[in-house]
């Protein structure tokens, strides 16, 4: 019984010390009972300081309204043409406003 304490980890050794168990079965069962308790707060502890997955910060937010796909389209009405306001010469070649040689 002795030597099978002497084995044990230091918190259980004290706590099966103090219990002075008579017999080699009874000092195996304490031991056990002993160390799934403190498997079990162990686990318990672990689970506590996790962060559950539904408190994170990125799901506490409300999400912003997102504005849908809609497809606008932007056109010219035929009969609104926009005058050409500056005095760059047209050039016969491109059909473009400038001066100098044509863009290739």
């Amino acid at each position: 019984v002795d030597k099978y304490i002497s084995g044990l980890p230091d918190n259980i050794h004290g706590n099966v010390m103090s219990a002075r168990p008579k017999t080699l079965d009874e000092t195996i069962e304490l031991a056990n009972d002993l160390m799934d308790q403190k498997l079990r707060t162990y686990v318990e502890r672990q689970n506590e300081s996790k962060r559950k997955a539904n408190d994170s910060p990125k799901n506490n937010q409300q999400q912003p309204h997102k504005k849908k796909n809609v497809a606008r389209a932007y056109t010219v009405l035929p009969g609104e043409k926009k005058v050409y306001t500056r005095d760059l010469p047209l050039c016969t070649k491109c059909n473009y406003h400038h001066t100098g040689q044509c863009a290739p």
